[in-house]
């Protein structure tokens, strides 16, 4: 077979790779990432993609997985054991809140949610069994920004890991490790991939010993990507850069225009100037404030079914962050598993939609906007 040296790596669409003979088996668990034996514990496509999304995170390693909820899941088993305590921020994807309450605490990790207001200061939420907290870059669904490197310095005063979900913002705005995190996790469902088209996670580590940590929960879980799924993921995350930029751009112009409409009764959205912790915001985002925002129009669900219904081509879909708009209810979908009273907290209402600005022609995104809220 001639030499072949192909500009992007093929795709490596097989569950095990053979050997020729023990020597070479032996090498294999000789010399770890030198060879390939079985997909679930590594494929050169997976490790693509975690070699990329480690670079833009400036990590020691990362280990991709097969959704953000199971990356979520390796992080937090990479550290934590039964009979250990998690702290949680209190706005956080419904996702995360479900993982944690419905499920650790039946394998015995106590779990407890931090008000906003008490981020910064843990000392009557730390226990000595203790271990992480979680928390997110902005918060979903309404877009407070955390001050990381403030909170890193809490959680290293406190002796806990800080594990911290980089999804909203992306690598491109925020490095949550080079500010003193020591987790971080993507859903790279989302911005990394950048399609809706693949279902994927990452976990990216600051130190060697959690990586190895993350590394084996991946593989004795079961928790491994598909080759292909990696090879797609790995394809996406090259126009990431860009990608953001002009996500970023479409965002705060729509973000301005809805502030200023007479039928939009509040907007959230870092990078407008009356948001709470906008100065934080641009200084930690590079510049750059996202994509996803939050509005909240009348709290009717028929306005809301008014105003979906009369959106021309963006559609009610519950994901987020690609190259097309969609929009998204949180109430209904992402925070549905919260209580009554968690989202009346929060202040997640029927009227409340969250909004993915995708990256078409600005003016078409106004035009549409204008369409449906005429009708609300």
């Amino acid at each position: 077979m001639p030499n072949i040296h192909p500009k992007t790596t093929p795709i490596y669409q097989t569950s095990v790779f053979t050997f020729d003979d023990l020597n070479e088996l032996e090498l294999y668990f000789g010399q770890p990432g030198q060879s390939y034996m079985y997909t679930r514990y590594g494929n050169p496509n997976t490790d693509e993609l975690a070699q990329e999304v480690n670079k833009l995170e400036s990590g020691v390693g990362a280990v991709v997985t097969s959704s953000g909820m199971s990356a979520i899941l390796a992080a937090i088993l990479a550290v934590c054991q039964a009979g250990d305590h998690v702290l949680c921020a209190e706005e956080i994807y419904g996702g995360s809140s479900a993982l944690l309450t419905q499920e650790l605490t039946r394998v015995g990790i106590e779990v407890s949610f931090v008000p906003t207001a008490d981020t910064y200061t843990l000392d009557s939420y730390v226990r000595p069994n203790t271990r992480l907290m979680l928390a997110e870059t902005m918060s979903n669904p309404l877009l407070q920004v955390l001050d990381i490197a403030r909170l890193a310095q809490e959680t290293s005063r406190q002796s806990i890991k800080l594990v911290i979900d980089n999804t909203f913002a992306s690598p491109i705005l925020t490095k949550p490790l080079t500010l003193g995190a020591d987790i971080v996790i993507h859903s790279v469902t989302k911005y990394l991939s950048g399609h809706s088209d693949v279902t994927a996670g990452v976990v990216i580590c600051r130190a060697q010993e959690v990586l190895q940590r993350v590394q084996k929960v991946m593989m004795v879980y079961g928790l491994n990507l598909s080759p292909f799924e990696g090879w797609l993921a790995a394809r996406g995350l090259k126009t990431l850069r860009l990608r953001m930029k002009q996500h970023s751009s479409n965002g705060l112009q729509v973000a301005r225009y809805l502030q200023q409409h007479p039928k939009v009764e509040k907007v959230w959205y870092p990078g407008l100037e009356e948001h709470p912790q906008h100065e934080l915001a641009k200084q930690q985002g590079q510049g750059l404030f996202g994509g996803m925002l939050s509005f909240r129009i009348k709290d009717e669900a028929e306005a809301v079914n008014r105003f979906m219904q009369a959106l021309p081509t963006v559609p009610f879909a519950p994901s987020l962050a690609g190259v097309n708009t969609s929009i998204s209810h949180p109430l209904g979908t992402s925070h549905r598993s919260l209580t009554p009273e968690q989202q009346q907290k929060l202040g997640i209402t029927v009227g409340v939609i969250r909004f993915s600005t995708g990256i078409e022609e600005l003016e078409e995104l106004i035009a549409e906007l204008e369409t449906a809220l005429a009708v609300v």
